[in-house]
C-alpha cells in the first residue's frame, strides 16, 4: 500500500514538471523569462490580501463545481453540462430575488430562498441532461454541451429581453440588486465569509457521502461497472439521476454565489468558465475530494495571478490556461503510463 501511494506520488510530480517544463519552453520561445513569470504569478495571487481575496472568489465556485462533479465521475458520467448548471443557478436566483424584492420578508431569509432557487435551478437543468441520457439515449456528452448553448442564450435573451434595465439592455447586466441582499463581506475585500461556508461544506458533504455512506458505495459501484451494478441489484439508472441532481444542485449554488455575493445581477458571463475549469480540476485530482480544496486553490491562484501579466511582462493572461491544460493531459499520462506498467509487472 504505501510502496503504491509513493510510486502514484512519484508519478504525479514527474507530470507537475513536465508540464511546468513545457510551459517554460513556451515561455522562452517568446523571449520571457519563465522565472519571472512563475514570480509574478505568485505576487499576483498571494502579493496582497486583497489580491488573495481575489483568489478565494475565485475559489469558491470552482470548489463547489469541483465538489459536484466528483459525484457524477464516481457514476461514471460525465457532465460537461455543468458549465450551464452554473449559469441556470444564477438564472434561477436572480429570478428568485427579483420576486421577493418587494416583499416583507427580512433580507437574510431572501437570500437564503434566492441561494436554495439557485440550487433547484441548476438540479432541474442537470436532471435534463440525465433524462436525455436514461430515458432518451443520448450521450451525456452531447446532451450537456447542447444545454450548455441553450443557458447561454437564455442568459443573453433575458438581460436584453423581459429583464432588461429600464429604458436600456447592455452587456453590463440586469439592474444591480441592493447591498441588503447581497451576502456579507470581509471588511474592504470583495470576499463573503458566508460564500466560503458554503463552498466548505459542499466538498465536506461530498467526501463523507463517497467515503463514509452505503449511497457512496453504491454510486461508485455503479460508476465501476454498471451492468454488474445491475445485476447486483442496484437501481442504476436511479442513481445516475441521483447524481446528476446532486451536482446540478452544487453547481447552481455556483451559480447562486455569482449572483449573490460577487455580481449582484446577472450578467452574460456569469459563470466565467468556472464548469469547465471544474473539470480540469475533478480530473487532475483522480477524483478524490481530499484534493479538491489545495488543487481549486492553486488553479484559482493561476487564474487571479495571470491577471499580471499583460500589465507587467506584456504576456497574454490566458497562459495560465495553457499551465493547467498541459498539467491536466501530464496528469492524465502519467496515470496511463503507470497503468500500464502496473499491468505488465503483473
Amino acid at each position: 500500500m504505501i510502496k503504491d501511494r509513493f510510486g502514484n506520488l512519484a508519478y504525479q510530480l514527474a507530470a507537475l514538471l513536465l508540464a511546468f517544463g513545457v510551459v517554460s519552453l513556451i515561455l522562452i520561445s517568446v523571449d520571457a523569462s519563465p522565472s519571472e513569470t512563475y514570480k509574478n504569478i505568485f505576487k499576483g495571487s498571494f502579493g496582497e490580501m486583497r489580491k488573495f481575496a481575489e483568489v478565494l472568489v475565485a475559489f469558491v465556485p470552482l470548489l463547489l463545481v469541483t465538489a459536484g462533479l466528483l459525484v457524477t465521475f464516481s457514476s461514471g458520467l460525465w457532465n460537461i453540462g455543468v458549465e450551464g448548471q452554473v449559469v441556470l443557478g444564477a438564472i434561477a436566483t436572480t429570478w428568485v430575488y427579483r420576486l421577493l424584492l418587494e416583499s416583507s420578508l427580512p433580507p437574510a431569509v431572501i437570500i437564503a430562498l434566492a441561494i436554495l432557487g439557485g440550487m433547484v435551478g441548476g438540479a432541474i437543468w442537470a436532471a435534463l441532461a440525465g433524462i436525455l441520457k436514461v430515458f432518451g439515449g443520448v450521450n451525456e456528452i452531447f446532451g450537456g454541451l447542447g444545454l450548455n448553448f441553450v443557458s447561454t442564450a437564455l442568459t443573453i435573451y433575458l438581460i436584453f429581453g423581459p429583464w432588461k434595465r429600464p429604458g436600456v439592455a447592455s452587456m453590463s447586466g440586469t439592474v444591480p440588486f441592493p447591498d441588503e441582499f447581497s451576502l456579507p463581506l470581509l471588511a474592504n475585500l470583495r470576499i463573503s465569509p458566508w460564500a466560503l461556508v458554503i463552498a466548505f461544506v459542499g466538498i465536506v458533504v461530498i467526501y463523507f457521502m463517497l467515503q463514509g455512506t452505503y449511497f457512496g458505495l453504491r454510486l461508485k459501484a455503479v460508476g465501476k461497472n454498471f451492468r454488474a451494478a445491475y445485476l447486483l441489484g442496484i437501481p442504476t439508472w436511479q442513481y445516475a439521476m441521483y447524481s446528476f441532481l446532486i451536482c446540478g444542485a452544487l453547481a447552481g449554488a455556483a451559480g447562486a454565489v455569482q449572483v449573490a455575493a460577487v455580481y449582484h445581477r446577472l450578467i452574460p458571463s456569469i459563470s466565467s468558465g468556472y464548469g469547465y475549469l471544474g473539470l480540469m480540476v475533478a480530473m487532475l485530482i483522480n477524483y478524490q475530494a481530499l484534493w479538491a480544496v489545495p488543487v481549486a486553490l492553486f488553479f484559482a491562484a493561476l487564474n487571479i495571478g495571470s491577471i499580471q501579466l499583460p500589465i507587467v511582462m506584456k504576456l497574454d493572461s490566458s497562459l495560465s490556461g495553457v499551465l493547467q491544460g498541459v498539467l491536466v493531459l501530464f496528469v492524465l499520462l502519467a496515470a496511463g503510463v503507470r497503468q500500464k506498467f502496473g499491468r505488465k509487472a503483473q
